[in-house]
C-alpha cells in the first residue's frame, strides 16, 4: 500500500551526485555541471538544485570557487596538520602550481604580544608580511607573519610575491627551522577574509596561530609568529598518530 510520501526532488539530485562521486564518475577537483545545466537536465527549479548543492557542500562532498563553479572535494587535496613546511611547498606537494599575492609588507613597531612571543623589546622593529596563497589560481589561505628585524636585517627588501619566505630564511639567513607551536580554531569568515579567499561571508574556516622556532647563530630562538586563515571547504587535514604504551 502506498504511503503517499514522495521523495523530495532535491534529495534525488543529491543522491545522484553522491552516487557519481562514489563510483568515480565524478573525480576529485572535477567541476560539476552548472545550476542551469542541472536544472535543465533534471527538470527541476534552480532553487531545488541550489538546496541539493548547498547540502553537499555543507556535508563535505563539494566545494565552491567563487566566480568559477562547484567542484568535487576529494582526498587529493590534503595536508599534514603538524608538519613544518612552507605554504609554497605544501601546494607543490599537492601537484599544483603555487602563486602568492602580497597584501601588505611593512616594518612596524611591535605590540606587547609580539614582544613576548618573539622575545624582543619595544625598541626592536618587526617585519609583517600579509599574503594570500593560491593553488592553480584558487585561494588556499591568507597568512600573516611577524618577524624580528634584528634577526633578519633588510628582509623587507625581498619580493615575497615571487619568493618563498622559508626559502629566504634558510638560504640567505642560514636559519634551521626546528619546531612550531600552534593553536587551531574554527571561525566564521568575516567580509575581508571572505573576499580574499573568494568564499561566501560567514562560512567556516580554520584559523591557525603560532610561533615558529629556529636555530640562529647556534641558538634556538623564536623567528616568527603567524596567523593563517585556511579555507576548509576544498581540502582535508590529516594527522599521523602513534600509539604510546
Amino acid at each position: 500500500m502506498s504511503t503517499g510520501y514522495k521523495i523530495p526532488k532535491y534529495y534525488v539530485l543529491k543522491q545522484d551526485i553522491i552516487r557519481k562521486i562514489e563510483q568515480d564518475e565524478l573525480n576529485d577537483d572535477q567541476m560539476i555541471p552548472s545550476e542551469r545545466e542541472l536544472t535543465e537536465k533534471h527538470g527541476i527549479s534552480r532553487i531545488t538544485v541550489r538546496k541539493a548543492i548547498d547540502e553537499l557542500v555543507n556535508e563535505g562532498y563539494l566545494y565552491r570557487i567563487q566566480g568559477k563553479g562547484t567542484y568535487v572535494k576529494g582526498d587529493s587535496v590534503k595536508q599534514e596538520l603538524f608538519s613544518i613546511t612552507s605554504c609554497t611547498r605544501d601546494i607543490l606537494q599537492m601537484g599544483k602550481i603555487p602563486t602568492r599575492k602580497v597584501i601588505n609588507a611593512l616594518v612596524i613597531v611591535p605590540n606587547s604580544k609580539r614582544m613576548r612571543e618573539l622575545e624582543i623589546t619595544a625598541t626592536d622593529k618587526i617585519f609583517t608580511l600579509d599574503r594570500v596563497y593560491c593553488a592553480d589560481g584558487a585561494p588556499v589561505n591568507r597568512t600573516i607573519v611577524y618577524l624580528p628585524m634584528k634577526l633578519f636585517p633588510e628582509i623587507n627588501r625581498h619580493d615575497f610575491g615571487s619568493q618563498s619566505l622559508y626559502d629566504v630564511l634558510e638560504r640567505e639567513y642560514n636559519v634551521k627551522i626546528t619546531r612550531a607551536t600552534r593553536t587551531i580554531e574554527a571561525i566564521a569568515a568575516e567580509s575581508k577574509i571572505a573576499e580574499l579567499l573568494m568564499i561566501p561571508e560567514g562560512i567556516p574556516i580554520l584559523l591557525f596561530r603560532g610561533v615558529t622556532y629556529g636555530i640562529v647563530n647556534g641558538k634556538e630562538v623564536p623567528i616568527e609568529t603567524f596567523k593563517s586563515y585556511y579555507r576548509s571547504d576544498n581540502r582535508r587535514f590529516y594527522i599521523n598518530q602513534v600509539k604510546v604504551d
